[in-house]
């Protein structure tokens, strides 16, 4: 049967059991008997097993059986539910405390209590409880936006519609997770790939009733909104949840001191496989409210908690070759081609080895016995040799002097920071010269924190640069429809689709624009800057026509790395037509968030050492005031504020351009 035909049946089972989902889940009507439509299932699955090009969102082995979003009403959170960094070791955990300390410009004897609690591996959930009682249930959604699952969440026994005792918030969203125990889940597990996928289908099933039969159990460990309400600390708060009837885990506990969260990880790990639920992690909370809310939050995770995930799986395999990837950064990263190993239910056959003084270092070769970790979502790497089975003929690999992709000549960048040669070695290719590199940048234009065009994924990427449909991101927008219509796999319905999503994708905001683009070392945070500072498109497209890029240096997170990034960029000629032609096809949104505040339009600047209160957060509250800092002295300049030790011209300089000048006192005045 030609791959043509399989698709066709693949795709007509896929229909005919999405009208079978319709039929019993919304219409609650259902027209095949339960065993008939499980032998559509399995025949869904078999084909994909066997076909692993088989692929679509609407597949049972994607939708736990079925979609119910449409189901469900949608409402946004109150306080957005943000996902957590990810620490594996000693060393993670120790640069997490580090980055506090510098932030709250805390003393290095200082001890931070932190909460520990176990990560259970479910699905969270937000309940809103106004004068005590149960009124709103909401699943995470994207963590902005969630499904209105209330009346399926009431039937959980772990939830209570009403508080206990009288001393509670008037208003509160408590937050916890929903999972199911594993005895529970062996009743049901024909039904579901795992315990996580069974809360999640049972859980957002149309009616509740349904839910109701599975024993789905609920743990709260936190709040979102809350109103009039003092809590001091979060174990408080865990104690209070259990006055209010709430389950909590026993094994919540309050640590000083990463070298003892560390100890106290590596003996809950002996434990989690003796748990009848599963734990994929601890999450590790500063304990002070107080210190949570100076601390805030970077993009989308806040600074003041993460998850320790527990030691990867791993094995042994066998290097069979060594490749060279090219990144979108031209960062040359060579990867090992191995004998296909299950690693935690996942087959493994590639292995990163991050570069050339890690081939070195472990002194890696082809034909070497290796054992392979994988953590977590991280990509799966070459942890070590067994050199016990290394035989004669084994030879050290020599790494690549000319970039696979174009023949450049490779380059090792010189930090000035750190006043070492990069361990990366890269291709210096600017722009669009390197074939890898152009295709790398094409998937990050499309990806998701991009454009997010949803049907352009990275083999269709990859298949429209093979038959020249794409060698540019503006080549998107002019694409031969009826061309791809007749390629395999592809229809009227698919591409109608396709051309729908990138019509959709057209309208994109300033910093989107900027982040689309890939610049090298301009990222989300960068690009949010740079659309601060530039506030249009066209005079973000104009910056090759006389700019000066020294004037970026003023902005506050701008440093010379990024800088002389733009300044390449934009030096380049096939840079500057791309960034011209994209600003011809989308309409990019020059509004800005205008917050309000005691600082609105105000700009400041500090010189010297605060007392008390580090620069990151200075700048942090006078942001969260609508206020703006700058990183040089001008006319722009309002307020510049003076610490300890403040720089003479800087201070002199300010005085000249008439800019007030004021003390850490005053400043905390201004500020209230």
């Amino acid at each position: 049967m030609s791959s043509s035909n399989i698709k066709k049946k693949y795709f007509s089972k896929i229909n005919e059991i999405k009208k079978h989902n319709q039929h019993y889940f919304e219409k609650n009507n259902p027209k095949i008997s339960d065993s008939e439509y499980d032998k559509l299932k399995n025949q869904i699955f078999e084909l994909e097993k066997k076909y692993t090009f088989l692929k679509s969102k609407d597949s049972p082995s994607n939708t736990i059986g079925f979609r119910p979003s449409k189901n469900f009403l949608k409402s946004n959170h109150r306080i957005p539910m943000l996902s957590l960094s990810n620490a594996f070791d000693l060393e993670d955990l120790n640069n997490f405390e580090k980055k506090i300390f510098n932030f709250l410009n805390l003393d290095k004897g200082t001890k931070l209590e932190y909460s520990v609690e176990p990560k259970i591996d479910g699905i969270s959930a937000s309940l809103t409880y106004k004068n005590g009682e149960l009124t709103k249930g909401l699943s995470r959604g994207n963590g902005y936006e969630g499904e209105l699952i209330t009346e399926n969440l009431k039937t959980i026994l772990d939830i209570p519609s009403k508080l206990k005792g009288n001393n509670f918030p008037e208003d509160i969203d408590i937050r916890g997770e929903v999972f199911i125990e594993n005895k529970d889940f062996q009743k049901i597990k024909e039904n579901f790939a795992n315990p996580r996928n069974a809360a999640s289908g049972s859980l957002r099933q149309k009616n509740p009733s349904e839910t109701k039969k599975i024993p789905l159990k609920f743990i709260a460990y936190t709040f979102g909104f809350i109103k009039n309400f003092k809590i001091i600390k979060q174990s408080e708060f865990l104690e209070f949840l259990k006055e209010w009837g709430f389950k909590t885990s026993k094994f919540n506990k309050i640590i000083e001191g990463t070298n003892n969260l560390q100890k106290n990880h590596i003996e809950f790990e002996k434990i989690r496989y003796d748990l009848d639920y599963d734990v994929d992690g601890l999450v590790y909370k500063i304990n002070d409210f107080k210190l949570q809310d100076r601390l805030g939050f970077v993009a989308n995770a806040p600074r003041w908690a993460i998850a320790h995930k527990f030691s990867a799986d791993s094995s042994f395999s066998e290097i069979l070759d060594i490749d060279v990837q090219v990144g979108r950064t031209g960062a040359l990263t060579p990867v090992a081609k191995i004998k296909p190993v299950n690693i935690g239910g996942v087959v493994v056959s590639n292995a990163t080895l991050h570069n050339e003084d890690e081939i070195i270092r472990k002194d890696i070769r082809i034909g070497d016995a290796v054992k392979v970790e994988r953590a977590g979502d991280v990509i799966p790497h070459v942890l070590s040799v067994d050199i016990s089975k290394r035989t004669n003929y084994s030879k050290k690999y020599i790494f690549p002097e000319k970039c696979p992709s174009c023949g450049s000549k490779i380059v090792k960048e010189f930090n000035l920071i750190t006043k070492k040669y990069d361990a990366v070695k890269r291709c210096p290719s600017e722009g669009f010269k390197c074939q890898k590199i152009a295709i790398e940048k094409i998937k990050h234009f499309v990806s998701k924190d991009a454009l997010n065009i949803e049907g352009l994924g990275k083999k269709v990427v990859e298949k429209f640069w093979e038959l020249k449909l794409i060698k540019l991101p503006q080549d998107i927008f002019s694409l031969d429809y009826k061309k791809i219509e007749s390629l395999d796999g592809w229809g009227k319905l698919s591409v109608a689709n396709l051309k729908f999503a990138i019509e959709n994708a057209k309208k994109i905001s300033m910093e989107k624009f900027i982040y689309s683009l890939g610049i090298r070392h301009i990222g989300q945070e960068n690009s949010k800057l740079l659309s601060k500072y530039f506030k249009s498109a066209k005079k973000f497209v104009e910056i090759n026509e006389g700019f000066n890029f020294n004037n970026l240096l003023n902005i506050d997170g701008m440093g010379d790395t990024q800088v002389n990034s733009l300044k390449r960029f934009f030096a380049d000629r096939t840079n500057n037509l791309v960034v011209n032609k994209l600003n011809e096809y989308l309409d990019v949104s020059n509004q800005q968030n205008i917050k309000t505040g005691k600082f609105q339009n105000k700009t400041f600047m500090i010189t010297g050492k605060l007392e008390g209160i580090s620069r990151a957060e200075a700048k942090s509250l006078i942001e969260k005031n609508a206020g703006r800092f700058v990183s040089n002295v001008s006319k722009k300049l309002n307020y510049l504020i003076i610490g300890q030790n403040p720089t003479s011209k800087k201070v002199k300089k300010a005085k000249e351009l008439k800019i007030q000048v004021i003390d850490q006192d005053k400043w905390q005045k201004l500020l209230n």
